[in-house]
């Protein structure tokens, strides 16, 4: 494996650079000073991460990759972002690493050193060139930020044989070791279970991100006039300028959904008008320096009142949402919250003339409410907006809660504005009402809960956001 890939989609239309150019670039810059930086609080526990990971695949191989820049256009790459995995183990940001656990159990992480002075591509390459995108951090450095071993990318091609590795981010990594399709999806499937529990510290970063999350729902509340002057868009960016102040990026595409836009599940497009009148469904998050996600979710009047059959609908949701809170605690099946949901939804959607029975609605081999509220109430939360997606069914959707798990909560109701089994009064409300929770061992405690969800909370909390913006 050469030092760093091939540079992706490479740029043709730089002028030829003569030989004394190339020369030129090369002398007269000062040695500069590298001081190594304090140990991120992280490391310890990534460090128990791997410990666990070595003591069930106790003498073999395990190669973590993080992947590579991906080309969104040409010659452009969109940023980087490390493969969930990778972050959860090691922790480093830098594109091309690989993270390795030999045998014995040590850890080793091989990454790109820094591109020095001594030839020219540290100003002649687009990607990686300490001129075009800036200086990388030293081996030492990245060493003793992480409590890692930190070795150069080249020495991963003196490594062969056999070995487990998380596949999908880098075929030059797996091309190196003699792999089997069934033992590296064990691998991938455990890295997944292993996420399942959070520790204080993963809590706490997802705590940040959920302060950061609300923070950019005020700032959004704030300029909903100047969304309605233009489009939906506008709540998005205002919203994507805080997850880039106070994080690394918003977790996901935010869904900014005005009026019947609610009732698409992922709107993200974005670029529909914001009326008075109607309803706004946000469901946003803020992705952390350390890259844990939030993800909320409120429904919001664009005029800052409530039209009463509005409120019907939302009140139904937040009932169903208090029923699967309640539900969220050590013990429990992962869908008791799902179910206690639901059947508030069922029997709420009878007295609103929706569903003529609840009970036969409900019926396992019928399940009818499905049509208005089509999605599960909860998935799991952390580095991936739908972490542990490779943990298996038994642990997962099909197991029971344990403390440290971080869940969301978000039941909805969408009346498409073309379904005639609907009253014409709701045709077009789509609401959904989403937090996010960690099971403690006695419950769980609401990360989000600083955020309304009252209708008349929402109300006044928006009517003091508007009048201090005013």
């Amino acid at each position: 494996m050469s030092e760093q890939p091939e540079t992706p989609g490479a740029a043709t239309h730089d002028p030829d650079r003569p030989a004394a150019l190339l020369e030129f670039m090369t002398t007269g810059w000062a040695v500069r000073e590298d001081p190594l930086p304090e140990p991120e609080s992280a490391a310890p526990y990534r460090a128990a991460r791997r410990a666990a990971l070595a003591q069930h695949f106790p003498g073999e191989r395990l190669v973590v990759p993080t992947g590579t820049y991906q080309t969104r256009a040409n010659d452009t790459e969109y940023r980087f972002r490390p493969a969930t995995e990778f972050a959860h183990l090691a922790g480093s940001h830098e594109p091309d690493a690989v993270l390795v656990l030999d045998p014995d159990g040590s850890a080793v992480l091989y990454q790109a050193p820094v591109m020095d002075r001594s030839t020219p591509a540290f100003f002649t390459d687009r990607v990686y060139g300490e001129l075009w995108v800036g200086p990388r951090p030293s081996l030492e450095a990245t060493s003793a930020r992480l409590g890692l071993e930190a070795r150069p990318l080249e020495e991963l091609d003196k490594l062969s044989g056999p070995a487990r590795v998380v596949r999908g981010y880098d075929p030059r990594v797996e091309a190196l070791f003699e792999t089997d399709e069934e033992a590296d999806a064990e691998l991938t499937t455990f890295l997944s279970e292993l996420r399942l529990v959070k520790d204080e510290h993963e809590i706490a970063q997802l705590q940040q991100a959920v302060d950061a999350t609300i923070s950019g729902f005020e700032d959004v509340v704030r300029q909903l006039d100047r969304a309605q002057e233009t489009s939906e868009r506008w709540m998005e960016g205002v919203f994507g300028l805080r997850a880039r102040v106070e994080g690394n990026d918003v977790g996901y595409g935010s869904i900014c959904a005005a009026g019947a836009h609610a009732c698409t599940l992922h709107w993200t497009d974005n670029d529909g008008p914001v009326r008075d009148g109607d309803l706004v469904l946000l469901d946003m998050g803020v992705e952390g320096y350390e890259l844990y996600t939030a993800d909320v979710t409120r429904t919001l009047p664009v005029s800052g009142t409530y039209t009463p059959c509005q409120r019907e609908v939302y009140s139904l949701v937040l009932d169903a949402q208090e029923a699967a809170l309640a539900a969220c605690r050590p013990g429990a099946d992962f869908l008791d919250p799902h179910r206690a949901a639901m059947k508030v939804l069922a029997e709420g959607l009878e007295r609103l003339g929706v569903l003529p029975d609840a009970h036969a609605a409900l019926a396992e081999d019928a399940q009818l409410y499905r049509r208005y509220t089509l999605h599960g109430v909860s998935h799991m939360l952390g580095l991936d907006v739908h972490d542990c997606a490779h943990a298996r069914q038994e642990v997962y959707r099909k197991g029971t809660l344990q403390p440290g798990y971080v869940l969301t909560v978000e039941p909805g109701l969408y009346f498409q504005p073309d379904d005639e089994t609907v009253p014409a009064e709701l045709r077009g409300i789509g609401v959904r009402i989403e937090d996010d929770v960690v099971i403690t061992e006695d419950g769980c405690r609401n990360l989000s809960a600083a955020l309304p969800r009252d209708p008349d909370a929402i109300e006044q909390w928006m009517a003091r956001l508007r009048s201090s913006h005013a």
